[in-house]
């Protein structure tokens, strides 16, 4: 079969820039979806996006579906045909379904049954006639925010305002809002103009039009230019990949050129003048060889190389204005005091349910004081601590946070400090943030960790008291990544604290406070769960095997640190000859303490053999030495130790004896020594061969 190239483009309004790489995947997928999925061969495809337009162009497309030859499984013999060998009802019908005749049917013998097969054609489609359903492909497309236009009802990340649609030369019909499938697409919205088009000719006709649709090498481009500027004024240009990324989904023609300002203004603090020109303005930062800032910036412009100095002008007069009010900002934050700024939280509504971030702050507080207690700091450190939590949020009231919100913390640092707070404290008040995102790092100060956990546990233990829980996609308070964080701070700082302890005094917090809107107990049970996720997430990020990763989240919540090791020990035993004894024998015990309806005191007295004696020793010398451990692998080999005392236990020993008090004896024994092993892990969780 001949081939021909498969181009398909969508042409929109300007899309968000943090949208567009998504979407442009989220196209090519479906496309190689379709084409797998209706039998159409073809040898590659590439993927194309700028701000108005979504692009795939797909090379070397069979021109019709392939044959398909294939058998179809029937009855078996002895149904297809009667006692006289006539063909039955049941072969008959199975043919005809089959588009076949019962003189088609011949029997293949499957696992020593022979079964009646037809074998069967479907002639393939001509891809030209099938490709009209792309139509569907695009309509099926989901985005974070959709747009209803004019009189349509249809929604779509941006209005569409142009479609090609082409198979080689052809073009594919379909209409979507009123807008036809053709041959011509559109140039750079001021350069450029409508230019026909086909797949083979796409990128370069568009280039010509000032539009470079390859993603990849726009950026490239950008980078190249910035670079190449670098290098002639002798800077150092940090590249954040986030800018440059959302950058190049700002442009379709870009061309990197140089701007200033006033060197007054770098007596504001960094992150200030970074934030302005980064956040706001989408502005690179330069640097000195020494890697001090630069009264410089470095922007890229939707265009040409014409009249660069005008665009740096104006981009310059922006800035200024920008930097103007960040000095004033900064200037009047200064006569406000910190106890100034903490009365105002208190006219701060947090959330209407939840009440004022100074009664969120009051929380946080005692959390704050709470860990510090479980992990038996100095008084001196507790003092910094707690100083630390009172003062953490009084800089979301400064004039500076309020027009930049992305310096929450950074200006708290930079203001405490100002203000005459210790170090530590004003560290800590920037970490408390950390992580702010999946890239970030967790707090490295000791005061900074604690209350990094506090504020992210006061706010995911608020909110699901009343009802907000995570679900699908829908997580507007980021309380997975406020629980990722809690979970990585506590592996980094390595601290042993018990999980549920934490969960329980938060609740107790909320509950003071009147936020609870149902049962402790419940919410506890889904706080519990959703934690859970999060450590499995973090353990099959380790490539743990799933089914120790529920053994070891199968036990009570313990600390972070000891849930991993454990599974780590795990993983690593899980090989050995031995381990598959171990962990049924372990298992075995767990089984039939399910069965125990109380855990009573062991009598010794009602043993009635040899073996109970035996294994009720080892198990108490094995609680005496896990009393003293805490590591992991000794613990699990102290474990694994009661293999024979447990194996000639169910020997001899019939757990379920006739004698009521001797059986129930005999199961309290088995709950206590299943207990001693469910601290470590649920073992008859794991899978063994």
């Amino acid at each position: 079969m001949s081939k021909q190239d498969l181009l398909l483009e969508i042409g929109l309004e300007e899309m968000p820039a943090r949208f567009v790489t998504d979407s442009m995947n989220q196209l090519s997928d479906k496309v190689k979806a379709w084409l797998v999925e209706k039998g159409i061969q073809f040898s590659g495809m590439k993927a194309y996006s700028t701000p108005r337009r979504l692009a795939v162009l797909v090379e070397d497309v069979e021109e019709a579906q392939e044959d398909v030859h294939e058998e179809a499984k029937g009855p078996a013999k002895k149904i297809a045909l009667n006692d006289q060998g006539e063909w039955t009802k049941a072969a008959i019908g199975f043919s005809r379904g089959q588009g076949a005749t019962p003189d088609d049917i011949f029997f293949k013998e499957i696992k020593g049954v022979e079964y009646a097969h037809v074998k069967t054609f479907t002639k393939g489609q001509e891809t030209l006639k099938l490709l009209p359903e792309l139509k569907e492909l695009i309509l099926s497309m989901h985005f974070p925010k959709n747009m209803k236009w004019a009189d349509k009802e249809m929604r779509f990340i941006r209005p569409i305002k142009w479609l090609v649609a082409m198979f080689g030369e052809k073009v594919v019909p379909f209409e979507i809002t009123d807008v036809q499938t053709g041959n011509t697409s559109r140039g750079h919205r001021f350069l450029g103009k409508d230019v026909i088009t086909n797949p083979k000719s796409y990128e370069k006709a568009l280039l010509a039009e000032y539009v470079i649709v390859d993603a990849v090498e726009r950026k490239e481009a950008i980078r190249k230019q910035i670079d190449k500027l670098e290098e002639e004024q002798n800077w150092l240009v940090p590249i954040d990949e986030d800018l440059l990324e959302e950058v190049n989904n700002l442009v379709e023609y870009p061309t990197a050129l140089f701007g200033s300002f006033e060197e007054e203004y770098l007596s504001l603090p960094e992150e200030v003048l970074v934030t302005s020109m980064k956040e706001h303005q989408r502005y690179f930062p330069v640097k000195s060889k020494s890697g001090d800032l630069l009264p410089q910036f470095i922007t890229v412009r939707n265009g040409g190389h014409e009249h660069l100095d005008n665009v740096a002008r104006g981009n310059e007069k922006v800035l200024r204005a920008r930097l103007s009010d960040a000095a004033f900002f900064y200037n009047e934050d200064q006569k406000t005091s910190i106890e100034t700024s903490l009365k105002k939280l208190e006219k701060i509504v947090y959330h209407e349910e939840i009440g004022t971030m100074s009664e969120k702050v009051g929380r946080v507080r005692a959390l704050t004081n709470h860990i510090a207690q479980l992990l038996s700091l100095s008084s001196e450190d507790k003092k910094v601590a707690d100083r630390a939590a009172e003062i953490c949020k009084f800089d979301l009231v400064t004039q500076m946070v309020y027009e930049f919100p992305e310096l929450q913390g950074f200006m708290g640092e930079k203001y405490a400090l100002q203000k005459g707070e210790d170090a530590v404290v004003a560290q800590a008040i920037n970490e408390h943030y950390m992580p702010r995102n999946a890239h970030d790092s967790t707090a490295k100060s000791v005061p900074g960790a604690i209350l990094s956990i506090a504020e992210k546990l006061d706010t995911i233990v608020s909110c699901f008291a009343i009802g907000i829980i995570p679900s699908g996609s829908q997580d507007p308070y980021a309380l997975r990544r406020q629980a990722t964080g809690i979970v990585q701070t506590l592996l980094n700082m390595n601290w042993e604290i018990s999980f549920e302890e934490l969960i329980n005094q938060a609740i107790h917090l909320t509950e003071n406070a009147g936020i609870n809107k149902q049962e402790n107990e419940k919410i506890k049970e889904e706080l519990i769960a959703f934690f859970r996720l999060r450590i499995k997430y973090i353990l099959q990020e380790k490539a743990i095997r799933y089914d120790l990763i529920d053994a070891v989240l199968g036990s009570a919540l313990t600390s972070v640190p000891a849930i991993i090791e454990r599974a780590k020990v795990l993983h690593s035993n899980k090989d050995n000859d031995s381990f598959k004894g171990e962990i049924e024998a372990l298992s075995r015990v767990l089984n039939i303490a399910q069965k125990a309806e109380s855990m009573e005191d062991v009598q010794i007295e009602l043993f009635e053999n040899e073996d109970e004696h035996k294994l009720y020793n080892k198990y108490i010398e094995v609680r005496n030495n896990l009393d003293e451990t805490t590591n992991a692998e000794v613990y699990f080999n102290y474990l694994i130790s009661l293999k024979p005392e447990i194996d000639m236990y169910f020997e001899h020993t019939m757990v379920m004896a006739e004698d009521p008090k001797v059986k129930a004896n005999r199961l309290s024994f088995m709950a206590h020594l299943a207990t001693m092993i469910q601290s470590f892990a649920q073992m008859n969780h794991i899978l063994v061969k």
